[in-house]
């Protein structure tokens, strides 16, 4: 389909999605990723040198897949990933009493038991990767950011305070690594050391009742209305 000259390869944003325990001890995104392996019947479709080791919903995990894949592959993604703590570790579902409702909207508010709990996680992506991360071609950038989808918002994919590691910005390390101007398997040390990260903090709101405000920067024109953050 390309001609051999052709420079192929693939950036994964926020696609590491792990077969975790949840709060509960339960499997939540393990029981979602079941539920569409077998509606869709895809286990006959999912790559061989998985399915011959595990069973097709861990073959549905980037975990078990990554270190086969052949294309150089950039993997970006924040270590507290903010979809995952919210859908997958500490869901409404597993959390029936909403112990873990205000940490799972606002990192600043997890008690430290709480943020014991996200460091394990933080530990079981890094497991997760260490094969992946052996060969050469591959690139690595992983924050201590609880965020999510680093590239598609100009302030954190490239911009004067967007994130960094190292004094690295994403898109510089995602172009070093795509034009071969240098190896790039970037990781972070744990929360709360990275000073550069926009973390995500879901259901803030606010009230506006000037019709002139400023947020960042940008000017904004509202009269006597809510905004929510979410």
């Amino acid at each position: 389909m390309f001609p051999r000259t052709s420079n192929v390869k693939c950036l994964s944003d926020a696609g590491l999605f792990l077969d975790a325990v949840d709060v509960s001890g339960g499997r939540t995104l393990r029981s979602l990723y079941n539920g569409v392996v077998g509606l869709q019947g895809v286990q006959h479709n999912l790559p061989r040198i998985c399915t011959i080791r595990c069973d097709p919903t861990s073959c549905f995990f980037p975990q078990n897949l990554i270190s086969n894949i052949r294309t150089p592959l950039f993997i970006l993604n924040a270590a507290y990933d903010s979809w995952q703590i919210q859908s997958s570790i500490a869901p409404p579902s597993a959390d029936p009493h909403g112990y873990w409702h205000e940490c799972r909207l606002n990192h600043a508010k997890c008690s430290a038991s709480q943020m014991r709990f996200l460091q394990g996680f933080r530990i079981e992506m890094l497991n997760a990767i260490k094969g992946f991360s052996q060969s050469r071609e591959n690139g690595l950038f992983i924050n201590s950011c609880f965020a999510h989808c680093q590239t598609e918002r100009q302030d954190t994919w490239f911009a004067a305070n967007s994130p960094e590691i190292r004094n690295k910005a994403i898109a510089t390390a995602v172009g070093d690594w795509y034009f071969d101007r240098a190896g790039v398997k970037i990781i972070d040390c744990p929360y709360p050391c990275d000073k550069s990260c926009h973390n995500l903090v879901q259901g803030l709101r606010l009230k506006v009742r000037d019709s002139r405000f400023r947020v960042r920067g940008y000017k904004f024109g509202f009269k006597d209305s809510w905004l929510r953050v979410s």
